[in-house]
């Protein structure tokens, strides 16, 4: 049974329609691609699977593990497994990296979380990213680098472990270090079972990777879709084609 499965997807904002029609399946454990010219829709595709209530569902469906989840708010498919990394994380003064995840947990699993198995999972967790521990106590994201943004939201990614993750743009503007640090966290979380669906310009993030299925968005429609070799034959040769013959 597919994990997530998006069906005639019609979708936009108040000032009108942004996707048109969009059918997209993803199976456990999958990596999907997401490419296309700026103001394809991209984004857009991620905010309304994730629930972003900014968005208005005009016509289609969205399932999700089994469940018609299209009229349901995003913290409750956060719930079921459900993460979408955002372009520009928002800044929570106040609330520190460490206490949003145990929130986020208990949320998610409707249990309290247990303070020395949570410690050590974050142990674990920085381990694995070359992160220092004493970053989770940090204000999230307030006085952060945009690579410290980045690599955040991979650290609440491997620790939520969700079923599905959305990234948008994770690998944008950062630098070679970040990048490194970034790819090796969607790395693992991909090696442990975990679909992705990767909205991105560069390749870089998907060097290592295997991805099952890209998809070409244009003008809101799905315009190509093919297979890993559809990333380099983008690489070479653009989206031109792809605009034109829309």
């Amino acid at each position: 049974m597919a994990l997530l499965e998006i069906k005639n997807l019609s979708a936009g904002i108040e000032e009108g329609e942004i996707l048109h029609g969009i059918d997209l399946q993803v199976n456990p454990g999958e990596t999907h691609v997401l490419m296309g010219p700026n103001g394809a829709g991209k984004s857009t595709l991620g905010n309304v699977i994730m629930g972003n209530p900014v968005y208005k569902v005009t016509g289609g469906n969205i399932i999700f593990d089994g469940e018609d989840i299209t009229e349901q708010a995003a913290n409750e498919r956060a719930k079921k497994g459900l993460f979408m990394s955002f372009q520009n994380p928002l800044e929570v003064p106040g609330l520190s990296l460490e206490n949003f995840l145990r929130n986020a947990i208990r949320e998610r699993t409707g249990k309290p979380v247990r303070i020395f198995q949570y410690k050590k999972q974050i142990e674990e967790t920085c381990g694995l990213l070359d992160m220092d521990t004493s970053y989770v106590e940090r204000d999230m994201n307030v006085g952060f680098s945009g690579g410290e943004k980045k690599k955040a939201e991979i650290f609440q990614l491997l620790m939520l472990s969700p079923k599905l993750a959305i990234l948008d743009e994770t690998d944008s503007g950062l630098d070679v270090d970040a990048v490194r640090t970034v790819s090796k966290g969607v790395e693992i979380f991909s090696k442990n079972g975990g679909a992705l669906i990767i909205i991105t310009h560069s390749t870089r993030i998907l060097e290592s990777l295997k991805v099952d299925k890209t998809h070409v968005l244009v003008k809101g429609k799905i315009a190509a879709e093919g297979g890993s070799e559809l990333v380099e034959e983008i690489n070479n040769g653009g989206f031109e084609k792809y605009i034109k013959e829309d």
